[in-house]
């Protein structure tokens, strides 16, 4: 299958329908006599409602992937989604004087997975400003869209960008290219050997699992919080499983005394945007941004970063009630 851009496969469907449209009021009769005869044809009833579930996958599967970027990733949803880190770990950015780690707010990452029609590509890439126009021109080259453009952080030094990418492809060796000539335009380091135990996290961390209801993670040295909505998300007819980055994201960054420097990403439905902005208002959290990920998702979903340091546990006690006006999934 030949590489198609994200965009060419939703612009390739109206035509397809409309011909199918009028193939079946053309012939309807024998349409229904065709079936009659066939009870027993197999029918996909994910497909048949316009929905393209990912493919479980191996690590086999990935290797022209993983050989093209030198770098490897993990499984997620059940092996459906192969993710791979991208973190900004060669950079050292500051914000209002807090030296941001990579796990807060510097992980870019892509994500892979196998449906029917092909293998969708999406991710996130950390780049600074003077790499940005070099990073666009090599996607652009490749066919590999630019879906969202923006920061997680308000002051920062230097200044840095994310941006968002999203392809469909039958050969998922053509999206890695693509991916490979983006990294060779920043600075990017190699995959790095994973280094031991994870640090500890210096912050009453109990205290803040009991005011968001949920456990965290310890990811060097940060206190992080990945959370799926209950709904399902699709992207142009593909479901999307969490793994490719459709979740609510809280990182606590430990800053001394028992304080911490809170930055993520909170997935929303348009009823719930301000509610959510009126919340972390109230707990004195900033907000940031508030952006798409995508073109096509459904339910249409908004995401809103955030950023304030305080107390860990009067943070976590101030983002509970934005969290509670999201449709996530119940803590386990």
């Amino acid at each position: 299958m030949p590489f198609i851009t994200a965009g060419a496969a939703r612009r390739a469907v109206a035509p397809l329908t409309a011909m199918l449209l009028l193939a079946l009021a053309a012939c309807g009769s024998a349409t229904t006599a065709t079936t009659a005869a066939a009870p027993d044809a197999e029918i996909d009833s994910d497909a048949s409602h316009g929905h393209n579930q990912p493919i479980p996958t191996t690590e086999a599967d990935w290797k022209p992937v993983t050989d093209t970027l030198g770098r490897t990733g993990t499984f997620g949803d059940n092996n459906t989604v192969y993710r791979i880190p991208l973190p900004r770990t060669d950079l050292h950015v500051t914000s209002y004087g807090v030296a941001i780690k990579p796990g807060l707010s510097l992980g870019g990452y892509a994500a892979f997975a196998k449906y029917r029609d092909g293998v969708v590509l999406m991710g996130d890439l950390v780049v600074t400003e003077t790499e940005l126009p070099k990073v666009t021109d090599a996607l652009q080259a490749h066919g590999i869209e630019q879906t969202a453009l923006h920061k997680h952080l308000l002051q920062q030094d230097p200044p840095v960008w994310w941006t968002h990418v999203d392809a469909i492809s039958g050969n998922p060796t053509v999206l890695a290219q693509g991916i490979k000539a983006a990294l060779d335009a920043t600075a990017i380091p190699p995959a790095a050997a994973p280094s031991g135990p994870q640090p500890p996290v210096h912050l009453d961390t109990a205290g803040i699992d009991k005011a968001l209801g949920r456990k965290g993670t310890a990811d060097g040295g940060i206190d992080k919080f990945t959370i799926a909505r209950a709904e399902t998300l699709t992207d142009d007819g593909h479901v999307l499983p969490p793994t490719f980055g459709v979740t609510t994201g809280i990182n606590f960054q430990p800053v001394g005394g028992g304080k911490a420097a809170i930055n993520g990403d909170f997935v929303m439905t348009a009823p719930e945007v301000q509610k959510v902005i009126q919340a972390l208002r109230k707990g004195g959290i900033d907000l940031v941004e508030v952006h798409n990920h995508s073109f096509t998702e459904q339910p249409r979903p908004f995401y809103m970063h955030f950023w304030a340091v305080d107390d860990g546990v009067t943070l976590a006690k101030a983002l509970r009630p934005a969290l509670d006006a999201t449709n996530l999934r119940p803590a386990t």
